[in-house]
This record gives C-alpha cells, structure tokens and sequence, in this order.
C-alpha cells in the first residue's frame, strides 16, 4: 500500500500528547509532510516550549506511524518537532505590553498556600522547557522573589530615567518593588497607591522578548487582582490552592472573581497536597486529599497538577535558589516542570493574537 500525506496524517491524528489533552492535528502542529520516493518527511511545530519531553514526543509519533502505515523496509521517516510560543488574545480594550507575548496570573484566593515559591519554581521550570520567561512580583505590601531568585540587593538599571531594566537571575527576567526600596521599609499605601505601583512596574519595565511573564499576585481578590485583570494586558491565569477546606473555599472566589473580570482560568494547581516523611517514608496528606482535583472538576476548569508538602522546597526558596535548579533533576522539579508543560500546552490551544505578528509600517517624507 502506498504512503500518502492523508494516510500519515490519518496516523498523526492518533497521537494524543498527554499535556495537551488532545491530537497533534487538532493543536495544528502539523506543518509539513513530504513524501519524496522512500523518504517521508514530517515537520512539527509545538506550541508551547518541551525540552525535556521532545524525545518522549517524537517516540509516540514514530511508534503511531509504524503502527498504522504498513510500510517497506527501504522507507526512510524523517520526523522534525521544534516549538514556538505564540501571543494568545487576552481581554479586549487592553494594549498589548511591549516586548511580552503572553501574561500569565498566578493567584489564590488566601495566603498561605505556597503561591509565591510555586510562582517562581513555574516560571523556572518554563525556563528549562525552553522559554524566555519574566517574573513580577506582584505583592507590592509583602514582596518575596528577590529572595527567593537570589537578587535581594540588587537594584535595577535605568537607561533614560524612565524605562527600568529587569533584574535577572537563572536566566529569568525579574522584577519586584523589593528592588526599589529597602528590605525593612513599610510600603504603607492605601489600595489606589498600590495599584498604580503594580502598573508602573508591568509598563516600566523593558521586558525583553518573553514567551511568558508570569504575575505573582498577593492573595486575594481585591484592589491589586482587580487592576491586574482590567487594566493589564493578562492572557490567563492559574490557581494554587492546598486541598485544605479554608483554602479551597477561598481559591474558588479567585477562580469567580477571574471569570467575571473575562480572563480564563488554566488550571488549578494543588500545593502541599501530600508530606512523605524524610525518615520513614510514609505519606501523610495532612492538609486533605483530592481538594484540588475537586475544585477543578466542580469549576469546570483542568487540575494541572499536585505538589508535595516538601522542607526542600522552602529551604530552597529562603536560600535564593529554587528546588527547579537548585534539584534540577529530583522528583520535585519534575512536578513543577510537568506542571509549567501543561499549563503552557493549555494557553497554546486558545486563540492566537496575531496584532503582535504586524510589522511596524513608518511613511516618512523625504
């Protein structure tokens, strides 16, 4: 039987990537198929960064093809997979941010949950997959990721005393009004003043070519959420919640307060979901089972994942190196990396904002 292009994609369309949740031809990564006498070539593109997950890919592909396609011994497969990140529409009547192609809230509805160091631990792990990633520090009252990024003393550069230059650390563009006033000083300012700190550090910074910047915000759902949500150019958001009850009950007006505000909610991440003792090795869910993967279900939006109840993990954050590096290969760092696939692999799906793809047309007279 002869190999035609609708044959090997009729194959194609049997490879579903788990982090996507449906087939390579339904997420359009199929770009090119050539078929030149005993040699078949294939060319994908993913949507979102895989580094370490390509391999893994391209070994679902090949044994699908060899599984379908009946084929001669002589036949040569040549199949190609890289990635690129495009800008996804965010809310309508905000203007896209300079130099940053998608905007990604991490939020919950209480404190306490581990937000911040799963914040960051995302924006790494992104990082590895293969991203040019930034991180703001959106807690203008209680600022953490210049510590935990390593970076508490640092303070930005300006070019024009203007525009601010991001901190960078990791390979990851930071910024955080930790950087701009000492550790012991009080930012006592009412909800306005606070607001408008948070959106003088999103348009003044000079973001340089992101895939994603990812909002650490304070917990909550108040005047800095609200401003975050109306008045910045946010793609999408994410959840962290513990699988306590306090916790889930607070984590499900965040998911409302998104939805109201018409930004969409990836998913919902469940920290601390379970403590397995150091000496022992006994599990222990401490805070509750299944809370997280609970809320999801019931708000009708993905669980993208479960992270342990971890010392390694605080320790980590407090000495400025997060567990993604600082344990790149430990089971922990693995979690947050699957976590960050599926949230980006998630965002590529949604609708793509090709106003970012425009060039800038300039009529001069001479």
């Amino acid at each position: 039987m002869a190999i035609t292009e609708a044959s090997v994609k009729d194959s194609l369309k049997k490879v579903v990537i788990p982090d996507l949740g449906t087939d390579i031809v339904s997420a359009s990564w199929v770009k090119e198929i050539q078929i030149q006498g005993e040699v078949v070539s294939v060319q994908l593109q993913a949507g979102f960064p895989c580094e370490s997950e390509k391999s893994h890919y391209l070994q679902l592909i090949q044994n699908q093809l060899a599984q379908d396609i009946q084929q001669e011994a002589s036949i040569e497969w040549r199949i190609g997979l890289d990635w690129k990140v495009a800008a996804h529409v965010h809310k309508a009547g905000v203007s896209s941010l300079k130099g940053v192609k998608n905007i990604i809230a991490v939020a919950s509805g209480k404190g306490g949950v581990g937000k911040s160091t799963t914040s960051v631990n995302l924006a790494l792990a992104l990082k590895a997959e293969g991203a040019s990633v930034g991180i703001l520090d959106g807690d203008i009252y209680g600022p953490s990721q210049p510590i935990m990024l390593g970076r508490a003393d640092a303070r930005p550069e300006t070019l024009d005393q203007k525009r601010i230059l991001p901190v960078e650390n990791y390979g990851v563009q930071s910024m955080s009004i930790g950087y701009l006033v000492e550790p012991e000083q009080a930012m006592v300012w009412r909800g306005p003043m606070a607001s408008g700190a948070l959106q003088q550090l999103i348009n003044d910074t000079q973001w340089n070519d992101l895939d994603y910047l990812i909002v650490d915000l304070p917990p909550g759902t108040g005047d800095i959420q609200l401003t975050l949500s109306q008045k910045v150019p946010v793609t999408a958001a994410v959840i962290v919640t513990t699988p306590q009850d306090l916790a889930l009950a607070d984590a499900i007006k965040a998911i409302n307060m998104f939805e109201k505000v018409s930004v969409p909610v990836l998913g919902v991440i469940e920290n601390m979901g379970m403590h397995v003792c150091s000496n022992c090795g006994h599990t222990e869910h401490v805070f509750g089972e299944g809370g997280g993967e609970s809320l999801a279900n019931d708000s009708r939006v993905d669980f993208l994942g479960s992270l342990p109840l971890s010392k390694s993990i605080r320790d980590n954050a407090d000495n400025g190196k997060p567990t993604v590096v600082a344990e790149p290969d430990s089971p922990v760092a693995s979690s947050y990396r699957s976590i960050a696939r599926s949230m980006a692999a998630r965002l590529s799906l949604s609708a793509k904002d090709y106003s970012q793809s425009f060039p800038n047309i300039s009529i001069m007279n001479d």
